[in-house]
């Protein structure tokens, strides 16, 4: 590769002077890298959003106060572990009296049916006598039913998301209690234009970059769904993640970087960048060991968190990967320098 010296104007230059003041020093034992043109992926970067395959909102199935809060927002729960209870006492009310009409209907019925045999009665009101008895047996299930909802339990082993009723607060049937969701068992979805469509369906890999974490994955799968949506003219793709990433949860944004293809490029690490304003520059170790401050125009950020490097170095380059432990070298060889 060529060298590709940069000529900087007056300003850039006393910025990168006053960075690196004086501009070199013995500095063998900072971590470094030797620079070289080597095969990357080139990638298409698209937004996108973290999804849990399996989430679950619980809901009150009865009136009343909840009593006791036993879990929180970003907690650990089992399977069939008891979250909440709710004063149900006004569906203890309601079962009771629907308990009671199921005695007198029950008996009610009974006494038709003997009135019946005997042909007291018609048939017209036996048939009324059979049928409030069944809906009166109906409602006496329904509220034993719903008794048994004044107790809370997890559907599933995961971790809270939101806890969205407080200790104290009256639920209703039909109102969010809780979401829970399964950590591992998590996605991305990303949403891709038509024009971008032919290059994505030979799309297999990806990785994916969570820039609040600063962190990196690669994907388990990338499936292109076949339908668009009619008013945005988009695709989802979703990106399956890895089972325990730590500190990925759903809503989170992430950036999928869609491995498009190879070629040939010169890079550095995003972390051995010092970056100014819109100056950007690396420190360089010469072969006696001594340092200087290179300022670098930057191309695009590869899958990895690698940088591509379009001018500023040149092969076989020593590039350190701790700027700051340069600096205080720097400083430390001469404490009088800015």
């Amino acid at each position: 590769m060529k060298n590709h010296s940069l000529r900087f104007s007056f300003p850039i230059l006393a910025l990168l002077m006053a960075l690196a003041t004086p501009p070199c020093v013995w500095a063998q034992a900072l971590p470094s890298v030797v620079v070289q043109p080597h095969p990357v992926d080139l990638t298409l970067p698209v937004e996108a959003t973290v999804e849990a395959l399996v989430q679950t909102t619980l809901t009150s199935q009865v009136s009343g106060r909840v009593t006791e809060m036993r879990v929180d927002a970003g907690q650990s729960v089992k399977k069939g572990e008891l979250l909440l209870r709710i004063d149900a006492r006004e569906a203890s009310e309601v079962a009771a009296g629907a308990s009671a009409q199921f005695i007198n209907a029950k008996a009610n019925y009974e006494r038709l049916k003997n009135l019946r045999q005997q042909n007291f009665i018609s048939a017209a009101a036996l048939d009324k006598a059979r049928a409030d008895f069944e809906a009166a047996q109906a409602a006496h299930g329904q509220a034993s039913v719903s008794l048994g909802y004044a107790s809370v339990s997890a559907p599933i082993s995961g971790i809270v998301a939101q806890r969205l009723i407080e200790q104290g607060e009256t639920a209703a049937p039909g109102r969010a209690l809780l979401t829970i969701y399964d950590p591992d068992g998590l996605r991305v979805t990303a949403s891709i234009p038509q024009y971008q469509l032919p290059q994505m369906r030979a799309v297999k890999q990806a990785r994916v970059e969570f820039p609040e974490l600063g962190r990196w994955a690669d994907a388990t799968a990338v499936t292109l769904l076949p339908t668009a949506d009619v008013a945005t003219h988009v695709s989802q793709v979703r990106v399956g993640l890895p089972a325990d990433l730590k500190g990925v949860i759903p809503g989170m944004f992430a950036r999928v970087h869609f491995v498009v293809g190879r070629a040939q490029r010169m890079t550095v690490p995003a972390t051995a960048l010092v970056r100014r304003g819109e100056v950007a520059a690396v420190y360089v170790q010469n072969e006696q060991g001594r340092l200087s401050l290179r300022q670098l125009r930057l191309g695009e950020l590869l899958a990895g968190g690698e940088i591509e490097v379009l001018a500023g170095l040149t092969a076989g380059e020593r590039v350190v990967l701790d700027p700051v432990k340069a600096a205080i070298a720097l400083k430390s060889a001469h404490p009088g320098g800015n």
